[in-house]
């Protein structure tokens, strides 16, 4: 997982500057190891050799130490010769710069280490839900759940193979992973520690696995809580042989963890309709409240398989759980697993009772000067029989080779298919400017057999941005045949040249690439599941983390650099977009506005730390819970905290409401992001992510003529772009400082995430809200606006005469221009681009622009749009930036711009025709801005945001008018009833009717969400009998079935509460039937029973 903060950043070792002089060439290698060493005090001509800690202990003792003498001489030899490997390479630093690649240089690539691509859904959350209930209803697959422990992703191939971080290796994230593994190891084996340490490292080596695991510590910085104990949990294991990964099922994980004795994470199967729907209705339940405990009792208790971890989650890590990963696996998941618990029972610990030598804490204060320090600490602790080469921490990294080895790596011929398909990803990610960096170091594990020509690298590919994981899925749609991109991506790279023979060779065993069925399983299918069904996965987070993490611990720079109105601002916009329920906002911006006051009176202007704020927040929270029951509720779980300032790691970041005399008063007033305004007090931005030619400008001078604004008082001013000098944003920053109060239309293109970012900045600094406006347009897989809608931009844009910005039917390359700003926005669906304007700004106004009736793009137009991009695409591979009258396509530029415009001429008709009235979509923006201005307006978003964290009970809900129909017809029956019912008004106090199925605090979260089954599903409720005191009067119901399956109500008497007394609330109504038995209470028969009919509901 990577890590959040600014106080987490992972470094990479910094070498020492080297002297300006070198006296021989021999002072020259000599300098250049130390230099590149210089963290592992390296002495008399050495590098620093790691101690050796023995693990055996009793009547093994002398043994052990003996072995340990020996395995200690052994890494002593070994560290010496490396000495000489490793000048080798320096020998050879420039080695890259002299390396030609001709017709005899090959490329070798092996994946390294890896962890499952990163899959963007494409489907909303709730979209997903409902496939993953359709797919496990009709028996097609399984639903698996695992805990979200909160930590960083550490990546281990054994002792050759490496250890790595999410996007590094060799800095202290690592060292702190490989001592934890390795102390894990001791726990489980105790004395048989170091022999089984060097089997599992020759293990994996030898079959060339990685595994993945949530690395959990108190010393690499804060994240929801901080855990009692350090530890790992297994999340992944892969094979990676010579193809494509092959990633384990969790039943293949589980085993082969109990066969190693590694710890396990807590995993749920759902393979029933039943199981499945209770658990999203569990989730929903929880979500605002939910803690490690409630949250796997109730997992427990609704699945269909538990099989528990091996490290408790509130045991070594607290109740402030992350939140929950759900995915969909075969079906034969749950027979599988069956299997692997039955042949692999829980593994001993035979490490209890051992002393274990220093904890990771311990060290890590004792070695508090730096952090290679620590590093050095850590690695020496470990010992030589889990980690004896410490190479991989020294600072290997040659910036001026970078792009050279790159180059030439992809311009070699590729020596198997396996580096034929990593290059074909490289190429596709480079021709694409995909937000990625392709880091190259020197592989010190090959110092050996590095010459000159025979080179070795590792390469680390490092995604910048979720982004890259969209856009390369778009590309694998297009191209079924590329290989995933990973996150957590590390290559071995070998370049080298081939005499003949290997020539020959290598060609032999590539004579079948063409038809190479890859040997691993296809990460995008599952068991004969479709490719989008395969990678359906959703992560569930609850609202007691992201209150630490999102609201406290992320909203610091905010509150210190722009203040508590700012913060304000920033977490109640969070809230919004999370679907915060209203009380819950209430409660938490109760509690926030205190914390802002709290921190910032007692750290003044200088910042807490992110990597240690919970030093603070804890002791704070605990405090704030222990005032109330609900503030217990609202923070989960505070106390018990663990100091980190003496070890953390150096590292440079009426509950049912039926009844009228029951309801309570709504509050006066809400916050503003209760009710979805804009502050009045605050100012505003209008801004357009759109194109030239969405008409904003016009747009813009409506809106400043409309009569009233919108609706308040506050002024509207237009800034134009194409009249203001300099740098456009912070000219708007200026004047939202000069007019904090004012309304800003920002008349000027705001097309991606870099300017958006701007934006939200400004927000937070100026106190203001900024709502976008986008042309509405269907828009296509790739991008934001459909080709019909980019005709029209580019028809309006060349019929301009005089435009400020020189972007009119003058302007020669008119065309071109559309086409870079309309790829500004390459690599966005339409429903991306809307979801994340919506997440950053809570608003969303959509300008009409298309006539929904019309007639399709002619074929004419959809041609000369099509081969301009085709034209783009090229001009741009080639030449990047450069304007298109400069290059090797000026002339197909200038018959293209001429055609474009030939066509567009000709089609003008239809173009104007398809359009619709301008003064109509001024209209309808208006009434947009209007409503979120007044608090009338609800989230544009494909996902209802669900607030079932409210949900008190469920319900069947019965028809008012048949009930009180039902009551009138007893009353012309009985004269019993129609004396009771003589001086009360039903109308007044029968305001809704239900049966109460289950509530919360009585029958807890899951018999609850047993009921999600059901969910509007209509069911009979027969009514045969009134019962009814002085104080109060119900109808006694039996409920019928759904689907053959009887509902049964959790209440020991199923009924329908009419009317209580003053001050009697609805539930005394439970008591009826105690009351009838000893003559308090007078029952009335209905004969025959009336069937009325309700649907299941939640309240």
């Amino acid at each position: 997982m990577q890590r959040r903060g600014s106080g987490n950043r992972e470094q990479q070792w910094k070498p020492k500057s080297k002297p300006k002089s070198v006296t021989s060439a021999s002072a020259s290698v000599d300098e250049a190891v130390t230099t590149k060493l210089g963290g592992l005090s390296i002495s008399e001509g050495q590098i620093w050799k790691p101690k050796s800690y023995g693990t055996v202990v009793g009547s093994n003792t002398t043994a052990a130490t003996a072995t340990a003498t020996a395995s200690t001489t052994t890494v002593d030899l070994q560290t010496e010769k490396r000495s000489v490997d490793l000048s080798k390479i320096f020998l050879k630093s420039n080695s890259i710069e002299n390396f030609r690649v001709d017709n005899s240089t090959y490329s070798l690539a092996q994946i390294r280490a890896t962890f499952y691509p990163k899959f963007e859904n494409e489907k909303s959350d709730q979209e997903i839900r409902i496939r993953m209930i359709e797919m496990v209803s009709k028996g097609l697959a399984t639903l698996e759940v695992s805990l979200k422990h909160s930590g960083s992703l550490f990546m281990y191939a054994g002792n050759e193979g490496g250890a790595y971080a999410k996007n590094s290796y060799g800095n202290i994230y690592t060292a702190v992973g490989v001592f934890v593994l390795g102390r894990m190891f001791r726990e489980a084996w105790g004395s048989k520690a170091g022999e089984m340490q060097a089997q599992f490292n020759d293990f994996i080596e030898r079959n060339r696995i990685s595994i993945s695991m949530e690395l959990v510590t108190a010393v690499l910085g804060d994240h929801g809580q901080r855990p009692r104990e350090d530890y790992a949990v297994v999340t992944a294991v892969t094979e990676l042989g010579n193809g494509k990964p092959k990633f384990y099922s969790t039943p293949e994980v589980i085993a082969f963890c109990r066969k190693w004795r590694l710890p396990t994470n807590h995993v749920w199967l759902f393979s029933t309709r039943k199981s499945v729907t209770s658990f999203f209705a569990a989730y929903d339940l929880l979500y605002e409240e939910g803690t490690a405990t409630s949250v796997c009792r109730a997992l427990d208790e609704v699945a269909d398989i538990s099989v528990p971890g091996s490290k408790d989650h509130i045991k070594v890590q607290g109740e402030i759980l992350e939140g929950l990963v759900a995915r969909i696996v075969s079906h034969e998941s749950s027979k599988h697993m069956e299997e692997v618990l039955k042949d692999h029972p829980p593994p001993p610990g035979d490490g209890a009772g051992i002393d274990l030598g220093s904890s990771l804490r311990e060290i890590c204060a004792a070695n508090r000067s730096d952090e290679k320090q620590q590093i050095k600490a850590l690695l020496r602790s470990v010992g030589s029989s889990f980690c004896s080469d410490h190479s991989d921490w020294c600072d290997s990294h040659s910036r001026n080779a970078d792009r050279s080895v790159l180059s030439k790596f992809l311009q070699a011929h590729p020596a198997d298919y396996s580096t034929a398909k990593l290059q074909e990803m490289m190429r596709l990610m480079k021709e694409k400017r995909f937000p990625a960096a392709f880091k190259c170091y020197h592989n010190f594990h090959k110092a050996e057999s590095v010459s000159s020509d025979n080179l070795f690298y590792k390469m680390v590919i490092h995604v910048h941005s979720d982004s890259a994981f969209r856009r390369y899925q778009k590309e694998m749609r297009h191209k079924p045949g590329l290989w995933p991109l990973y996150r957590g991506f590390f290559l071995d790279v070998n370049l080298f040249k081939a005499n003949k023979e290997r020539v020959a060779e290598i060609a032999k065993s590539n004579n079948d690439v063409a038809g190479h069925v890859n040997n691993g399983t296809s990460t995008s299918t599952i068991d004969g599941l479709a490719n989008e069904d395969a990678n359906l996965m959703i992560k569930l987070k609850f609202l007691t983390y992201k209150l630490r993490t999102f609201l406290i611990r992320n909203g610091l720079s905010i509150l210190f650099k722009d203040g508590p109105a700012a913060y304000k601002a920033y977490y109640l916009r969070q809230m919004k977009i999370w679907g915060t329920s209203a009380g819950k906002q209430r409660a938490l911006s109760k509690m926030l506005d205190e914390w802002a006051v709290y921190i910032r009176r007692k750290c003044g202007n200088r910042q807490l730390s992110s990597a240690i704020y919970l030093s603070e927040a804890e002791p704070f929270l605990e405090q704030y819970a222990k005032r109330s029951p609900e503030n217990q509720a609202l923070i989960g779980s505070a106390g018990n905290l663990v100091r980190t300032e003496d070890f953390l790691a150096v590292v440079e970041g009426d509950e049912e409401g039926d009844l009228a005399t029951e309801r309570e008063p709504a509050p006066e007033s809400l916050s503003p992001s209760v009710k979805n305004t804009i502050q009045k007090k605050a100012g505003l931005i209008v801004f357009f992510p759109g194109i030239p030619g969405c008409a904003k400008s016009a747009l813009c001078r409506e809106l400043l003529n409309t009569a009233g604004g919108l609706g308040d008082d506050r002024p509207v001013q237009s800034l134009m772009g194409d009249l203001i000098k300099g740098r456009y944003w912070p000219k708007i920053a200026d004047e939202r400082r000069k007019k904090p109060y004012s309304i800003i239309l920002a008349d000027k293109n705001a097309p991606n995430e870099e300017v958006w970012k701007q934006i939200e900045n400004m927000c937070h600094s100026t106190r203001a809200s900024a709502i976008p406006i986008i042309p509405d347009s269907e828009g296509t897989d790739s991008n934001p606006f459909a080709l019909d809608a980019l005709a029209v931009f580019m028809f309006r844009v060349l019929q301009r005469v005089n435009h400020p910005g020189n972007l009119d039917k003058s302007s020669p390359n008119a065309g071109y221009v559309m086409l870079m700003f309309y790829h500004l926005y390459d690599g966005k669906s339409r429903k991306y681009f809307e979801d994340e304007l919506v997440e950053r700004f809570g608003s969303l106004v959509k300008m009409p622009l298309l006539k929904p009736d019309r007639n399709p793009l002619p074929a004419s137009l959809i041609s000369v749009l099509e081969e301009g991009i085709n034209l783009y695409n090229l001009h741009t591979k080639r030449h990047g930036r450069l304007e298109s009258n400069k290059g090797s396509y000026t002339q197909e530029w200038t018959k293209w711009e001429k055609k474009l415009r030939d066509i567009l001429s000709a089609n003008a008709e239809y173009l104007n025709s398809i359009q619709v009235p301008f003064e109509f979509a001024v209209q309808q923006v208006l009434e947009q801005l209007r409503k979120i201005a007044k608090g009338d307006y609800t989230i544009p978003s494909t996902e209802k945001k669900k607030k079932l964290g409210t949900v008190i009970f469920a319900a069947v809900n019965l028809p008012v008018a048949e009930i009180k129909g039902l009551l009138d017809k007893l009353s012309g029956m009985n004269t019993n009833v129609e004396a009771f019912l003589k001086d009360k008004n039903m109308d007044d106090f029968l305001k809704k009717a239900h049966v109460t199925l289950a509530h919360k605090k009585s029958h807890g979260v899951t018999s609850l969400a047993t009921y999600s089954l059901y969910l509007h599903r209509e069911v009979p409720v027969e009514l045969n009998a009134l019962l009814f005191t002085d104080k109060m009067a119900a109808l006694q119901a039996q409920l019928g079935s759904i689907d053959d399956e009887k509902i049964v109500s959790k209440n020991a008497w199923p009924h329908v509460t009419i009317w209580t007394g003053e001050g009697v609330p609805p539930k005394e109504a439970n008591t009826l039937p105690q009351l009838l038995s000893e003559g308090k209470a007078t029952v009335v028969e209905i004969n025959p029973p009336i069937t009325i009919s309700g649907t299941v509901e939640f309240y």
